[in-house]
């Protein structure tokens, strides 16, 4: 386990050395300021750690590979920057988020940009064809609709389980599952073989999503990188908050009335712990872990390891 750490360690460096290789103008200050802000943030690249990793196995040439894995990050921080602004986070990665550090305006205009940089340097993969864009774009669209149903139940009363495991499929599985199946789809491999590593993320991105959401009340701020208040406040849709809204709907509305921004997160934990929501949520996570891993194996690589402890490195991960 100790040489893939390492070696987990080596492709993070050279990933953040790419980024911040970049050719980024100076002017206009005002677009190009933030997007350097946001790349410089102290993300995982979890999503273009597995583009290496999957490459890897077809012995696709690393530079090529690189291309595909900055282009799979920027979409990445694109859309956390203006998930960011919609959600009225204040902090990402340990640092402000651009809406807050400079305004709203700012915060669109450098998402936007951060994704059209993202293609242009998808489309310097040599001998790219349409099918490459095809699936990069596809990917986007689907992460727009995640969202758009995230945003969607916050005003909704009652949804159900499935609804919410499509919804994270679209928006954190989409992009893990574009990790796996655009080298692939790069080399040439049939559509057969996509499909499975499209299935492969997909589990992943569930798996991650429903992790997410445990740590986000079982772990903090701090620890996190990230401001978890505004999800607390406007109860987002998470699993667990389903659960306890469907299963014990008065209990669950008089917790939330009666808690105070200094102990709604402990009350909302101590709820989930005694309900048996948490342990049930693990377990949820615990099954994606798993498909995951059997998408894997059913992949026709000689070396299918690093792939299982990459698997294993996000299910043990702490924020």
């Amino acid at each position: 386990m100790s040489d893939f750490n390492d070696l987990i360690i080596f492709i993070q460096k050279e990933i953040n050395k790419s980024l911040k290789r970049l050719p980024i103008p100076d002017k206009p200050s005002y677009l190009y300021d933030p997007i350097r802000y946001s790349l410089k943030g102290g993300g995982k690249r979890l999503r273009p750690i597995l583009v290496h990793l999957m490459g890897r196995a077809f012995n696709i040439d690393p530079d090529e590979l690189m291309k595909i894995a900055l282009s799979i990050e920027l979409l990445h921080n694109f859309t956390l920057v203006h998930d960011d602004i919609m959600d009225k986070d204040t902090m990402r990665h340990g640092q402000k988020t651009i809406h807050t550090k400079w305004d709203t305006s700012s915060a669109i205009l450098a998402g936007d940009g951060i994704y059209t940089i993202a293609q242009i340097i998808l489309n310097t993969l040599s001998g790219i064809d349409n099918a490459v864009s095809s699936y990069f774009n596809k990917t986007t669209l689907e992460i727009c609709e995640g969202q758009a149903l995230d945003k969607k139940f916050e005003n909704e009363p009652i949804i159900t389980e499935k609804a919410y495991l499509n919804m994270i499929e679209k928006k954190t599985g989409a992009l893990l599952s574009a990790a796996a199946a655009l080298p692939v789809i790069y080399n040439g491999e049939s559509q057969s073989f996509i499909n499975y590593c499209d299935s492969f993320g997909r589990y992943l991105g569930n798996g991650f999503q429903i992790q997410d959401d445990l740590l986000e009340i079982t772990s903090d701020e701090k620890t996190m990188g990230k401001s978890l208040e505004s999800d607390i406040y406007k109860c987002k849709k998470t699993i667990m908050v389903i659960k306890a809204h469907n299963r014990y709907p008065q209990k669950w509305d008089k917790l939330i009335s009666n808690s105070s921004k200094n102990n709604i997160k402990n009350n909302i934990h101590s709820f989930f712990d005694e309900t048996g929501i948490i342990k049930e949520t693990k377990s949820s996570a615990e099954f994606y872990f798993n498909s995951s891993r059997e998408a894997i194996k059913k992949l026709k690589i000689h070396n299918k390891n690093e792939l299982l402890q990459f698997v294993d490195l996000i299910e043990k991960r702490t924020y």
